[in-house]
């Protein structure tokens, strides 16, 4: 096991995965965070000439953050040092009529998001958060946590063979939770959670509002050497980069002529990143160009910046499972603890070449951190990230990183207590060019 380092940086992680049940609470959490480092808050709807854009400064576009340090005197070709993750989790969304029910049971209709684990949702105590969207405009961000919902599984008495023939689950019928006893009544669910927030019902004319297990963040295992938590994937690599940009941007050392340092915290990508706030859309990519021009910068300037540049997309990496190991190809078995991971497909479900790793490896040596490798056997699928579309949407060079962990997409993931803290130091090398 790789040496146990001070975990002052995972503390404040499971504080960070406890307050952050939503995108938009990540983001909140995020900018909080930055603030306190001395970032400024711009709006998209402002001017960012004379100067506003200058320093530390961060944006936000729903349940996505960009955060940069713009030194004043940085000419417009200067190059970025990106760094991409994503806010978004699988979980169980409320539909647009939430309130259900049948046979005097109470119930919540939810759509599935993303590639859930759905019987990792099963008999958990659940709470509720998101955002209210009210008549004047505002927003609201909200949060039940207590427990509220459960998504009952049926009793093996029921249903004999789930031991051995696994359990089935269809998720129109299977996975809605309950929250009460009664008849259903339209607004009910709303008008509740308005008025846990003393806010009207009346009020109240959208929401983003989705599920969440309740079950702390937690350290685990005889010696606390890992980590359990929900939206471990991918929070842990927001957590790290928000962290890393903080150290560079306070950092007296960092080069006058470093890369301009940039986090790209974008949602949706568990549903494929098309959307306004994800990262097939366009809000890095117009946070970048706005940043070009209020430098001078043209088309000229633009397409030598993204020349020198790389992006570092931060992603969750699978670590090798005791219990199905011939799910790995032999050579690349990742380990909790041995430090963060380069995830490698020739197929570009990951973007890392060549280049992207001898980046990457040198940055793990300035930060003094271990490094491990995954790539998927050949007759087992890949997953992807936010890295192929980044480098496709910017033409900027991308690799692909992420901690090595277990459950991926489950309810409660787990991944090393250690490889956290070893992801944000080598990100903060990145940064520093």
């Amino acid at each position: 096991m790789a040496t146990v380092f001070d975990r002052a940086h995972t503390d404040e992680l499971l504080g960070f995965l406890r307050d952050s049940p939503t995108p938009f609470h990540a983001v909140a959490e995020a900018a909080a965070r930055l603030e306190r480092a001395g970032f400024g808050r711009l709006e998209e709807t402002d001017s960012w000439a004379a100067g506003a854009a200058n320093g530390a400064r961060y944006v936000v576009r729903g349940g996505a953050l960009v955060a940069w340090y713009l030194p004043a005197n940085a000419e417009a070709a200067r190059p970025f040092r990106i760094l991409g993750s994503h806010t978004d989790s699988p979980n169980l969304r409320v539909k647009p009529h939430p309130d259900a029910g049948m046979l005097g049971w109470r119930q919540v209709a939810v759509e599935v998001y993303g590639g859930l684990l759905y019987n990792s949702w099963l008999d958990r105590d659940l709470g509720l958060a998101g955002r209210l969207v009210l008549r004047d405009g505002s927003e609201h961000l909200v949060n039940i946590d207590r427990p509220l919902l459960r998504v009952p599984q049926l009793a093996v008495h029921l249903d004999r063979g789930v031991n051995s023939e696994g359990v089935k689950l269809n998720p129109q019928h299977h996975l809605m939770p309950i929250w009460g006893l009664g008849d259903a009544h339209e607004g009910d669910l709303i008008a509740f959670v308005a008025a846990e927030h003393n806010l009207r019902a009346a009020d109240v004319l959208g929401w983003d509002l989705m599920t969440y297990d309740l079950t702390a963040p937690a350290y685990l295992g005889r010696e606390a050497e890992f980590v359990a938590s929900g939206r471990i994937d991918n929070l842990v690599s927001v957590h790290a980069s928000v962290a890393a940009l903080t150290a560079a941007a306070t950092d007296r050392d960092f080069a006058a002529d470093a890369p301009i340092p940039v986090i790209a915290a974008m949602d949706h990508e568990e549903t494929g990143s098309n959307s306004y706030s994800g990262a097939s859309g366009a809000f890095l990519e117009t946070v970048l160009d706005r940043l070009l021009e209020v430098r001078g910068g043209g088309s000229e300037a633009r397409a030598r910046a993204y020349a020198g540049s790389f992006v570092c997309s931060a992603d969750m990496a699978h670590a090798v499972h005791p219990n199905y190991a011939e799910r790995h190809d032999g050579a690349h078995r990742p380990r909790p603890n041995d430090g963060p991971v380069l995830k490698v497909n020739v197929n570009q479900r990951y973007a890392t070449n060549g280049r992207g790793q001898g980046v990457w490896a040198r940055a793990c040596e300035r930060a003094g951190t271990p490094w491990q490798t995954f790539v998927s056997r050949n007759d087992q699928p890949c997953g992807t990230t936010i890295g192929p579309i980044t480098a496709t949407r910017l033409g900027i060079e991308t690799f692909d990183v992420g901690v090595p962990g277990l459950s991926m997409h489950s309810a409660r993931e787990l991944c090393g207590a250690d490889d956290p803290w070893l992801l944000a130091a080598a990100l903060t090398a990145f940064l520093a060019g």
